[in-house]
This record gives structure tokens, sequence and C-alpha cells, in this order.
């Protein structure tokens, strides 16, 4: 796949519009729209319009594919903690972080339920909302995820 994108690159301008609006409103009608994964009529795991990600003889993501769906994850994520705790948005860059990939972990369904450790968090007591969130499942599942960031949270500081 890299070597047909490298080719398609030097065959025109990178990032240049090469296709109508008609080509994409028939691709979209013959292939049809899904926004989830599905298996198509060849039982290969398919996504999107068509695009075959199955790991046998699929396409895939490229690396600009997974960056984008990535940020559109991040900005999700980060709309939805800022609309729905007050304190978000003062957290400095750090904690932010750290709660952003927290969220994206857990579902905001799934925080919500992180009461104590919310409540430290909007008291800026960052020792006890690490304590919270370290003493849950989550944390024994996640292992050295949860103490790599509740450890942000408690210092404010990237962990390396």
């Amino acid at each position: 796949m890299a070597r047909m994108i490298l080719l398609l690159k030097k065959r025109r301008g990178y990032g240049e519009k090469v296709m109508s609006d008609n080509l994409i409103a028939m691709l979209k009608r013959h292939e049809g729209v899904e926004t989830h994964a599905y298996h198509c009529s060849e039982n290969k795991v398919t996504i999107g319009v068509g695009r075959n990600v199955d790991k046998k003889g699929g396409l895939g993501l490229s690396d600009d594919e997974v960056d984008y769906l990535l940020q559109n994850d991040i900005d999700r994520v980060s709309v939805e903690l800022d609309s729905e705790y007050d304190w978000f948005s003062g957290l400095d860059e750090v904690r932010r972080d750290a709660m952003i990939d927290i969220s994206f972990n857990l579902g905001q369904t799934r925080l919500r339920a992180f009461k104590n450790a919310l409540a430290a968090m909007a008291d800026g007591d960052w020792d006890e909302a690490g304590d919270q969130f370290m003493d849950s499942r989550w944390s024994g599942q996640v292992g050295n995820r949860a103490k790599e960031l509740t450890e942000m949270i408690r210092v404010g500081e990237y962990q390396d």
C-alpha cells in the first residue's frame, strides 16, 4: 500500500483533490456507507465506503488515517470533558491530558462512576484524585497506564 500511495503522490500533487462530487456520490451509492465495521460479501472486515481493512489482504489504515481518527477522538473526548466538568478547562496541560487519556480509555459513562476521584479533581486535591483512581478495578485492568496517569495527576508532570 505504501508503494501505491508513493506512486500516486508522484503522479499528482500530494493532497490535490482528484475526485468529483459525482464520483463520491456514485461510490457511496454502489458501495454503501457504513459507520461501523462489517463483513462484506467476500467476508472481509470493511469500514466506511468499501474500505477492506481485513488482516488478510486488506488495505488497513495508513498512519495519516490513524492519526486523523485519533485526533477526532481526542477532540471529542476533550469536548465531552469540558462540557461535563467545569473544572476541566482550568487544568494544566499535563492533568488535562491525563484526564483525556482516562476518559478515552473508560468512556464518559464509566468515568462518571468515579465520583470521589472527580470530586477530588474539582477540588484540586491531586493526591486524593490519584488515590481514588488507583483504588479501582480499572487500575488493576490497565496496570502501568493507571500508575503513569495518576502520577501525572499527582505531580502535574509527564512521566517517562
